[in-house]
């Protein structure tokens, strides 16, 4: 079961008021399948805590990282992510597509 998107909203605006480094990622859009729908998100504390979701798991790894890069240096990150149908079949992944993923540092 999925988080209620202001949870995650929520613990990400907890976390920035308590002082720490915080990164929301956002999808934004996707095309052919895709395993969270745009405007889903996923909130990075500068220790790797995450909650929330944007892949499903295929590519938060890549994310978080790229989240705690991104609370570090203040720089945005527009992230694309995809594969092509026949790549996804033959490695044995269920879904093609791509998705792209906004990060960005909040502050308190």
């Amino acid at each position: 079961m999925a988080l209620d998107p202001e949870d995650v909203l929520t613990q990400a605006a907890a976390w920035a008021k308590a002082g720490g480094g915080v990164a929301l990622a956002t999808v934004i859009a996707t095309w052919g399948s895709s395993p969270r729908p745009a405007g889903s998100h996923l909130a990075i504390a500068a220790d790797g805590r995450f909650i929330g979701s944007v892949s499903g798991g295929c590519v938060e790894g890549s994310v978080i990282e790229q989240g705690i890069e991104a609370i570090a240096d203040g720089e945005p990150r527009l992230l694309t992510f995809g594969v092509s149908d026949e790549a996804a079949w033959s490695v044995g992944l269920a879904c093609g597509g791509t998705v792209k993923i906004y990060v960005e540092r909040i502050e308190a």
